[in-house]
């Protein structure tokens, strides 16, 4: 089991975003992820007017700050870049860090940033074409040694290179974030080699049925998973399953109650043998690799997971 932290881009400093890559780097950890927004999400509630980092400018950061670490984001946002040249930031980044970038991808879902910063924002439906369409180019020209020409509905190519290329081999690894079960689940099939499943993304519906970061609703999509890579002709198990996870590492109870409902279902919030536990129900089901969320996501909170809950599972 390999373990993440996913640092907050939004409401902190650069001091204390340094601070946390220095502690991650130098303690058990193996990746470290951030946040792709402009704008504090839904659950930092009155929080524009606080700080906020790009999180591209960030990872390249990273790159250069550390020599262990794997990178991404949890995810890049498909609207807010041509994915070609997402492509071209993706193998700088693997080159600066030697071949330790994730190219992490979602169709992007936070209206308001669209809006404040004059992006479009397309109907769901077309987002996922977008996004389904952006992957199929993504993985093109990650893959091909020569030039690519791309005619698609929202996105094209004329005789593009890509070079330098990406360290890794045969390409990047590109991780696919999303719940969705007709659409983004199907693109993974087609285009990904990692799925994420995001804990801030498990909604109202899913935890009424599932009850929140549950094992049931992994379960469930992993089988829709491999009814799609059937149909696709792939095997799933090229595939690597990977969770993101909401995390309040806390024996009061008052303190992770409130964070959970600030959060959403998808948190796992409680004590260390509590975390343990919920780790180890996941590691059991086949997941890969756990990133933990937490908030605040401070040098101290990380040093206290690495401590109480990495520990556990050396």
């Amino acid at each position: 089991m390999k373990f993440g932290a996913s640092i907050s881009s939004y409401t902190t400093t650069w001091d204390s975003i340094e601070t946390a890559i220095k502690t991650m780097e130098s303690g058990n950890w193996d990746s470290i992820w951030f946040p792709d927004h402009f704008i504090p999400p839904a659950a930092w509630k009155g929080a524009e007017d606080q700080p906020i980092f790009e999180s591209w400018s960030l990872l390249a950061a990273v790159a250069g700050m550390t020599e262990r670490l794997r990178m991404g984001h949890m995810v890049n946002g498909n609207t807010y870049r041509n994915p070609a040249l997402v492509a071209k930031m993706a193998t700088t980044i693997d080159q600066i860090s030697r071949g330790r970038f994730i190219l992490s991808h979602g169709a992007a879902w936070f209206q308001r940033e669209h809006e404040a910063y004059g992006w479009e924002f397309p109907s769901l439906r077309e987002r996922s074409d977008r996004f389904e369409e952006s992957c199929a180019l993504i993985r093109m020209l990650l893959n091909s040694e020569e030039p690519v020409n791309f005619k698609g509905k929202y996105y094209s190519l004329e005789n593009a290179p890509l070079s330098p290329r990406s360290v890794q081999k045969p390409h990047i690894p590109i991780m696919i974030g999303g719940l969705g079960e007709k659409r983004t689940l199907r693109t993974l099939a087609k285009y990904g080699d990692m799925w994420n499943l995001d804990g801030f993304g498990v909604g109202k519906e899913e935890n009424v049925r599932y009850g929140g970061m549950s094992l049931e609703l992994f379960n469930r999509k992993v089988d829709i998973l491999h009814k799609h890579c059937e149909d696709a002709g792939r095997d799933p198990s090229e595939i690597s399953l990977t969770i993101s996870m909401p995390t309040k590492l806390s024996n009061n109870q008052t303190e992770t109650d409130a964070f959970i409902q600030q959060v959403g279902p998808g948190t796992v919030a409680g004590s260390a043998d509590y975390i343990v536990s919920r780790v180890g129900e996941f590691m059991e089901a086949g997941v890969d690799e756990i990133m933990f969320s937490p908030r605040p996501s401070d040098s101290e909170s990380l040093q206290a997971l690495d401590e109480e809950v990495l520990s556990a599972f050396d």
